[in-house]
């Protein structure tokens, strides 16, 4: 019975995982994000309160 036999596809598992993990996840990890975001919008004023006169 051949899937007894891990000779054949655990070799190819293993190459592809170690292609797959070395060469091909560094290049798209430096595409999946260009741009640092900025957090401007932490040191804004807070907005005021708004004032109900008939209250």
């Amino acid at each position: 019975m051949p899937q007894l036999s891990p000779g054949p596809w655990f070799a190819i598992f293993t190459i592809s995982w170690m292609i797959l993990l070395l060469i091909l996840m560094p290049k798209i990890n430096n595409l999946k994000s260009m741009n640092e975001p900025t957090f401007m919008g932490l040191f804004l004023n807070k907005p005021q309160s708004w004032n109900w006169p008939w209250i």
